[in-house]
């Protein structure tokens, strides 16, 4: 499973799952990702962006 925010893979039992009312999962590998979803876009954000370059090369 991957995280909603990072993209980072997530071993299987690790992972923070939210349930919206329509339906969605949304899956999080830490905390922080959580928190940053609720107030900021992946791609505004220096290390998600680092990490999706390192990941790429």
């Amino acid at each position: 499973m991957k995280c909603t925010f990072c993209e980072k893979e997530i071993a299987s039992g690790r992972e923070r799952l939210i349930i919206k009312k329509d339906g969605t999962i949304r899956s999080y590998c830490s905390a922080k990702c959580e928190k940053n979803h609720k107030i900021r876009k992946p791609k505004n954000v220096k290390w998600v962006t680092k990490a999706k370059k390192e990941k790429k090369a």
